[in-house]
């Protein structure tokens, strides 16, 4: 019993060492400061707008809960994640554009030919040690050896649950994958081999294989230890092909006025990959995770065709809500918001959904 306490302490001392503070936005500005430097950045690294840190110590109760959580791996239901084989079939049996979800913000997306891979986590747990932290409780559909050949790699943040080394280190032909970071995550992939890497900030665009990319604002932070709040940038990111408007979001409190702005600048999505998990409790977490419901509100706010959800089902521990409560949430606002089912994605970790060409 006395080994059990022990073990629970070390856990809970490891995740506490983990503890990323987040801040909170209410407005967008494009303002330049009298240096002619943005707003949102700092002389140490870089804020959310308007610049107020609002972020709520999150206290010893809420990592003891993570800690404790972590220990166990809770109920899949079935049918929410499709074994490796058929993950694979369904994947190969669709040659035109395509989006896969690997599970929490890691998906495939092909669009005119080139297949993009979002904030790479493909391991086990969301920690930088392989034996305590936030893991992953439903199995990887894809193994890395067997992903198709990946021409973009794009990285919403640094947080372990979005950007993992293990993953980053075990890609094939990195010196052929192009990877677009918010800034100051580049010797994250120069350091493990990669040669074409381009940081932007917000605002700031990159054309790759014919595809534009476009980093715009949202609601997060960034750290990786306890000792680099905040020093690299976080962004929503815009992808555009030939066919199709695609806004992907790794992570994000909710800003009405930020996701206007997106909204106003680029007309529609056809579609917005959105965060809909890891939100409770809301005292903590309302200034870098949004609810299902306000998903739904920034679908509306950049006028998306269709929402596809993202953030869920994939890791324990994150937080305090039920592990498969969000997609009920999600549906349930998407409905009264007037979205249709077939508008409404909620799709099985290893699911492979063609995405016709609508964008004129």
């Amino acid at each position: 019993m006395m080994s059990n306490i022990k073990f629970f302490i070390c856990i809970t001392l490891v995740l506490a060492i983990l503890v990323v503070c987040s801040s909170d936005s209410s407005e967008y500005s494009k303002k330049i400061s009298s240096d002619n430097k943005p707003q949102h950045h700092t002389n140490k690294g870089y804020q959310n707008h308007p610049f107020v840190e609002t972020a709520a110590p999150k206290g010893i109760f809420f990592y003891m809960r993570r800690a404790w959580g972590s220990l166990f791996v809770p109920d899949v239901p079935d049918g929410h994640e499709l074994t490796e084989l058929e993950s694979l079939q369904l994947l190969n049996s669709i040659s035109s554009d395509r989006v896969t979800w690997l599970g929490h913000a890691s998906f495939l997306i092909t669009t005119s030919g080139v297949t993009i891979l979002t904030d790479p986590f493909l391991s086990k747990r969301a920690s930088p040690i392989s034996w305590a932290g936030p893991r992953r409780v439903v199995n990887l559909p894809i193994p890395i050896n067997k992903l198709p050949s990946i021409d973009i790699v794009i990285v919403s943040h640094n947080h372990y649950d979005h950007l993992d080394d293990k993953t980053v280190r075990e890609l094939k032909n990195k010196n052929e994958i192009n990877v677009v970071v918010p800034l100051g995550l580049k010797s994250f992939f120069t350091e493990r081999g990669y040669s074409k890497v381009t940081e932007l900030d917000w605002g700031q665009s990159v054309s790759v294989e014919g595809i534009d990319i476009t980093a715009e604002p949202n609601v997060h932070d960034s750290a990786r230890s306890t000792s680099d709040h905040n020093e690299t940038l976080w962004a929503s990111w815009v992808i555009e092909s030939f066919q199709k408007r695609i806004l992907f979001i790794g992570d994000t409190g909710y800003s009405k006025t930020i996701f206007n702005y997106i909204g106003d600048k680029y007309d529609s999505f056809d579609f917005a990959i959105l965060p809909i998990g890891a939100y409770e409790p809301r005292e903590l977490l309302w200034m870098s995770h949004i609810t299902p419901e306000e998903a739904v509100s920034i679908g509306i706010d950049v006028r998306a065709k269709t929402l596809i959800s993202s953030h869920w089902g994939t890791i324990s521990s994150l937080s305090d809500e039920p592990l498969f409560e969000p997609p009920i949430r999600f549906k349930k606002a998407g409905r009264d918001s007037g979205f249709s089912d077939k508008e409404l994605w909620i799709m099985k970790v290893g699911e492979t959904r063609t995405v016709a060409p609508t964008k004129n």
